[in-house]
């Protein structure tokens, strides 16, 4: 999914610093439809961390409420 800027789109994406992440889970728990848990509890981003413009507010929600500071918004794609 794309957000439009003018005449360009931007996609955006989240992504998990996982050297950051302490499996706290609040971002799976506040945006289900971006982030799970793994199986040592630590989260990691769906659908390669695309954001689609309706779950954008839901991916800066989860950005703010990371204790760790471990979840990002980027343009473009995530390494």
């Amino acid at each position: 999914m794309t957000v439009s800027k003018g005449l360009s789109s931007t996609v955006l994406h989240v992504s998990v610093d996982r050297k950051r992440c302490q499996g706290h889970a609040r971002c799976a728990a506040l945006a289900p439809e971006l982030f799970e848990l793994d199986e040592d509890g630590a989260a990691r981003v769906l659908a390669e961390g695309a954001v689609p413009p309706h779950l954008l507010d839901k991916a800066r929600l989860a950005r703010r409420n990371c204790p760790e500071f471990a979840v990002h918004i980027t343009d473009g794609e995530c390494a």
